[in-house]
């Protein structure tokens, strides 16, 4: 049962090619600077651009094959749509570095870059080929089943949100990326400002498999997001089964299974805790090294939190947001690399604030409702991201 949920959750907060096999995009070594950013008030803002290639390291771009128009699939705002890209891959390697370029910075929500090994390329292919025109809808992760299932090494590769650069990595450290892999390239697009076209790309930092690297994985650490309406506000949706109802309207039934399986891995039975303010602990199960970390949140947040064994003579603040910023999503390097055990945890506290609804044009001419766990950009979120290494 824990299992299921942690899988569904995963799916979650996985929180985006012409029909038929749409890895067909050629990769290019680019040794060209990085191209500038989108949402160009940030594009300098902690990044990593300015590192010259170390020994044995390339660049390969990928990209979208054509421009994609997106269009929400049901009624609302948001599209997620996944794009099977292939690196080109002669042998096994690394990824030491990711910069992701949206195309269209006004529709780009984020982005995020899922690893597909060669057994799913397959699967993957057929999904993509299952649904018309170029790539495929995918709310949650990358719609790949046995892909998108641990929390305590999600697949990606990487994540782009508004104030994001290149991240490289440590010298010592790389994601591996087998010979045959392919990369899914999930965009969230948000259509509150109008449509376009967006032909998205990401220049990937390689390294040979001669290297001898640590590989670097992704801990994912959510917590639920149960957001009331403010005292004395009388809409429809300030009720809570109906603003579930209407969630799963616009993403379908595993939006519901998502905000039940965080409720019940967090809080236990004892059902949902209206509030502000939000946590989660996650508990380690072995030897572990936390490089970096990040958080995310949407546009009602205003703080987020990581904690290394909070509430413990040894408890640690990794990573404190105050205010929140929706567009500067960077991850944060931590000075000195965090070790932890078995037996100690990671927790996550967001807090998000209704009033913000008054001052974001995003809120314009929408009725407050209960917010809860989703994928919508006027939804929430509260997540936790730590880049760690294990012996």
């Amino acid at each position: 049962m824990r299992l299921a949920l942690v899988a569904a959750v995963t799916v979650a907060v996985a929180a985006c090619t012409p029909a038929g096999t749409s890895d067909r995009s050629a990769p290019q070594d680019t040794p060209e600077p990085s191209p500038s950013r989108g949402h160009a008030a940030h594009a300098d803002d902690d990044t990593d651009a300015d590192v010259p290639l170390r020994p044995g390291e390339r660049f390969r771009t990928v990209r979208m094959p054509r421009a994609y128009e997106p269009a929400a699939p049901t009624y609302g705002t948001d599209d997620y749509r996944c794009f099977l890209l292939d690196p080109g891959l002669a042998q096994d390697g690394y990824v030491t570095g990711i910069d992701v370029v949206p195309g269209a910075a006004d529709l780009v929500h984020h982005v995020i870059l899922f690893r597909v090994p060669p057994d799913l390329v397959g699967t993957a292919r057929r999904i993509d080929r299952s649904d018309d025109g170029q790539g495929w809808t995918c709310f949650g992760g990358s719609g790949l089943e046995g892909a998108d299932a641990s929390l305590d090494s999600a697949p990606w590769l990487g994540a782009w949100a508004p104030g994001g650069g290149e991240r490289v990595m440590a010298p010592d450290i790389g994601i591996p990326l087998d010979r045959g892999s392919r990369i899914v390239m999930q965009v969230h697009y948000n259509l509150l400002d109008g449509t376009g076209e967006d032909r998205s790309a990401a220049r990937l930092r390689l390294a040979g498999g001669g290297r001898e690297l640590t590989p670097l994985d992704t801990v994912l650490v959510p917590a639920p997001v149960e957001l009331p309406c403010r005292p004395g506000t009388q809409e429809p949706l300030c009720d809570r089964e109906a603003a579930l109802k209407d969630l799963v309207g616009r993403f379908g039934k595993q939006a519901s299974g998502t905000v039940a399986g965080l409720q019940l891995v967090c809080n236990g039975i004892g059902g949902p805790d209206p509030g502000t303010t939000q946590s989660c602990a996650r508990r380690i199960e072995v030897p572990t090294t936390v490089r970096a970390v990040g958080g995310h949140m949407h546009l009602l947040g205003r703080t987020i939190q990581i904690t290394a064994n909070p509430g413990r003579p040894d408890e640690r603040t990794l990573l404190d947001i105050d205010p929140w910023d929706f567009d500067d999503q960077g991850t944060t390097a931590l000075r000195r690399p965090e070790r932890l055990g078995p037996g100690d945890e990671l927790e996550v506290t967001c807090t998000h604030d209704q009033g913000l609804r008054d001052l974001l044009p995003a809120f314009e001419g929408q009725p407050e409702r209960y917010v809860l766990w989703g994928e919508g950009t006027t939804d929430e979120m509260c997540l936790g991201i730590a880049l760690v290494t294990r012996p």
